[in-house]
């Protein structure tokens, strides 16, 4: 009963933080420093890390399905079911994890930081919200930083798939085979559809970090214990809407 009512209660003030960062967009303006710092640290300072692990990623799906469809004679299909998957799925949570782990948590312990040593309090005082130059900035940004991040992490994903298909030696696919089965069943919605999703993935993650360090009470270790808290509620409620978003989406 605890959990669930914590759930909600974290729920609640990341939609009422939500509302208070929409209502500051018309001040967004004197805030573009900020949203193009915020966009610095979250894509470009998150890429490298995408990028390899989208590389393995599609490497390891293309692997294990050649080896899946080995005795079947099917080896033409890997090209199809790497192009679908990150496109529609994994590109986009690998994506979203990598944020909730890296940029999600150094939110919170910055935010969670400025509030625990009073920061806050005396931006408050001098009546600076919080939302007009933590939350909204890094909202906008997050919208304008995770389709860029998600394309890559698909292209370099086919591309991964594309290397392991041609050079293992129970695969052999030829290059061209592959990309041709890629191309005839992957279409623009598909790319689409995960961008939608990391979208949606990226503000969630960003709004329960932020929502997650203005709670913060007590003393430095409750720092800790909040980062955790959003990384693992960033986790779950992407793994959560996700599942929503492909019921609504197929």
């Amino acid at each position: 009963m605890n959990t669930a009512r914590n759930i909600l209660e974290v729920i609640g003030s990341s939609l009422t933080l939500l509302l208070r960062a929409i209502g500051c967009l018309p001040r967004l303006p004197r805030q573009l420093g900020r949203v193009f710092e915020y966009s610095f640290q979250i894509g470009y300072l998150t890429l490298p890390i995408v990028a390899v692990l989208s590389f393995f990623l599609g490497a390891v799906l293309a692997l294990q399905t050649g080896y899946s469809l080995d005795f079947g004679g099917g080896q033409e299909l890997i090209g199809r079911v790497v192009g679908l998957a990150m496109a529609r799925e994994l590109a986009p949570l690998i994506t979203a994890f990598l944020l909730a782990g890296r940029v999600g948590s150094a939110i919170t312990a910055e935010l969670a930081s400025m509030t625990v040593y009073q920061e806050i309090d005396a931006q408050r005082t001098m009546q600076v919200p919080p939302e007009r130059i933590h939350v909204m900035p890094r909202l906008v940004a997050i919208l304008f930083m995770m389709p860029v991040l998600t394309i890559v992490a698909i292209l370099i994903g086919w591309f991964g798939g594309a290397v392991v298909s041609e050079h293992v030696s129970f695969i052999g696919l030829d290059p061209t085979a592959y990309w041709a089965n890629l191309k005839s069943v992957t279409e623009f919605k598909d790319v689409l559809n995960g961008l939608i999703k990391a979208e949606v993935f990226g503000l969630v993650i960003v709004l329960i970090a932020c929502n997650q360090g203005l709670i913060t009470r007590g003393g430095p270790r409750e720092i800790g214990h909040s980062v955790t808290n959003s990384v693992v509620s960033s986790m779950f409620m992407v793994l959560l809407i996700d599942y929503c978003l492909t019921r609504i989406l197929m």
